[in-house]
This record gives C-alpha cells, sequence and structure tokens, in this order.
C-alpha cells in the first residue's frame, strides 16, 4: 500500500525530538547524551518558535520546560495548552523537564495531557528510559490509528482518511505554492456485476481495481471513499499530469481478463480536479465538488473515460 498515515511521515523514518527550553545548555546536553538513541534532536529557546517548530516537524516527542522567565508571554502550560488544542499537534507526546519541586506543577501538567514529568536535574539513563517509553507509546498510537483509517476489504485508506489528507494537502498547496491534482473514479454498472455475479465477484472485482489504483508512485494517496467509488490525491501533479495517471488506470482495468469471468469485460469511468491557491473558495470541499462533477461528466459522456474539470488544459477520453 503506497499511502501513508495523514499529516506523518513514512514510519520508519528516524524518531524526531523537539527540545522547548529557554536554557543553551539545556540543548547542547540533551544533543550530546542522546546523539546514539538514533534520533534527531530540535531545538526551540522561545515558546512560539517551539510551537511553529512542532506544526513543521511533527516530532514524536517534547521535552518541555515550564518556566520561561519573565521575559516571555508564554510558561510551559500555556504551550502545551496550545499544542493540544491543535488538531494538528494534540497528539504529540509531551513530556516535561523541569526544576519545579511543586507537585501542582505535576498534577497540572499531566491534567493538561504530559505523559510524564521530569525533575531537573535528572539522571540521564531515566530520562533516556522515559523517552524511550513515550516513542514506544506513540509507536502503539500510530499503528491504531492507521487500524482505523484502512478499509478492510480493499486495504486502502477508507474516507475518513481520505477527508484529513485531502484537507493537510490542500493547506500545504496553498501555503506553499504547490500544485495538487485529485482523481475520484468509480467501476461502471457495478451493481449489475454483483446481481448477476454475486458479491464475493464483486468484492474480487474491488479488490482488483484497488490494487491498479495504488501502483502509482509513493506520494500519491489513494482511498476507497464508499461503495465502488474511490478517490487519489495527488501531491505536487497539475491535472493534465493527473489524468494521464487516470488514463492508465482506466486502461490496465479495462484490459484486465478474470479468472471466473474470461468473457467479461469491466470499465471504470474517472473525474480529474485541480486545486488552484488563487481561488479564495477553492479548499479541500470545492477541490472534491470538482473532480466529482468531472465524474458524473465521464459517465454521462458514455463512460469508461477520464474527464476533466475546469483547471485542465484538456480532457482526456
Amino acid at each position: 500500500m503506497s499511502a501513508q498515515i495523514p499529516g506523518r511521515s513514512n514510519a520508519h523514518r528516524v524518531p524526531r525530538i523537539l527540545v522547548i527550553d529557554p536554557n543553551e545548555w539545556m540543548h547542547r546536553h540533551l544533543r550530546a547524551r542522546l546523539q546514539l538513541e538514533h534520533v534527531e534532536i530540535h531545538a526551540a529557546t522561545r515558546g512560539e518558535q517551539g510551537l511553529q517548530l512542532a506544526l513543521e516537524l511533527l516530532p514524536d516527542v517534547i521535552l518541555l520546560e515550564t518556566d520561561f522567565g519573565s521575559e516571555e508571554r508564554m510558561d510551559g502550560f500555556e504551550i502545551l495548552q496550545r499544542l493540544k488544542e491543535d488538531a494538528r499537534t494534540k497528539d504529540i507526546a509531551v513530556i516535561f523537564v523541569s526544576e519545579s519541586q511543586e507537585t501542582m506543577d505535576r498534577v497540572r501538567g499531566l491534567d493538561l495531557g504530559a505523559v510524564d514529568f521530569v525533575q531537573k536535574p535528572f539522571e540521564m539513563a531515566e530520562l533516556k528510559a522515559r523517552v524511550r517509553t513515550a516513542l514506544r507509546m506513540q509507536s502503539l498510537v500510530r499503528i491504531l490509528a492507521q487500524s482505523a483509517q484502512i478499509d478492510g476489504l480493499t486495504a486502502l485508506w477508507n474516507r475518513t482518511c481520505f477527508d484529513q489528507r485531502l484537507a493537510a494537502e490542500t493547506s500545504e498547496a496553498r501555503r506553499h505554492g504547490r500544485n495538487l491534482s485529485l482523481i475520484m473514479c468509480d467501476i461502471d454498472h457495478f451493481k449489475s456485476v454483483n446481481d448477476r455475479y454475486g458479491h464475493p465477484f464483486g468484492d474480487e472485482v474491488l479488490a482488483h481495481f484497488a490494487t491498479i489504483l495504488t501502483s502509482g508512485r509513493a506520494s500519491d494517496v489513494a482511498c476507497r471513499y464508499g461503495g465502488e467509488e474511490f478517490g487519489i490525491i495527488l501531491p505536487g501533479t497539475t491535472a493534465t499530469e493527473a489524468a494521464e495517471v487516470a488514463e492508465r488506470f482506466r486502461a490496465e482495468f479495462e484490459a484486465h481478463r478474470w479468472r471466473r469471468q474470461p468473457d467479461l469485460v469491466l470499465t471504470a469511468s474517472f473525474g480529474v480536479a485541480e486545486f488552484s491557491a488563487l481561488e479564495f473558495a477553492m479548499g479541500p470541499v470545492e477541490l472534491l465538488r470538482r473532480a466529482d462533477e468531472a465524474l458524473y461528466h465521464a459517465k454521462r459522456s458514455g463512460r469508461n473515460r477520464v474527464s476533466c474539470g475546469p483547471r485542465a488544459d484538456s480532457e482526456a477520453a
């Protein structure tokens, strides 16, 4: 399966740790002592800087100080609250590493969502163990989240994942001025396939179609939108390029010969739309609407074809 968890990088990447602490010595100390732990260490000395890095890096663990001094308008508790209020950062494991000896500070931090509280000065072996525990916990959370977002029949990402990833990708495309296209597609006359050949064969058809849709680039995100309808999110891709991808999928599906029904020829229709950062109203909902309209146009035009939305340079048939 080529897709990735929404908003996350590859599960096999090196774990990232973000240290948000006003003390430069703390950063140097942790870099030196954690360099053999096979982790990336990133540093922030101010609260706003730490929040921005958390959004950019989406680290696995944040080591956070509670006290940033009178010159900072936020303390560690406020930083943690901001992290937990943002859907993009709320699941990051936060460990307070603080000089505070107050029991109520520990209680407050844990109540706000921190997974641990380590008091300075600390034993490095203990901190390493707590970081490893937090990393293992994050890995389990990702596995559970991934399982909840996979369609059981096709092994593609499901509708929930599609909605989340499309929103994230349109936001990234607008922020960085990148190309983004969406393909919506479904199998032609699929109900008659189920009615005539039975649901087990229909499931075989869906599973094979899903296999074709995942044969593109690793960065493309193929999802089962519902029933026999599917969506493919293509970052960094123009509508013309996406139409070429869709045409390859269409031709491959039409050419397939079914072992149990060797004379049966099945086809699929595809609609393509491109994201425009210049259009104020363009977002995930509008992009999906345009791709759906293109798909309906392909259906009305005779099926077994690729139709492109208004931003495409041409329409492939």
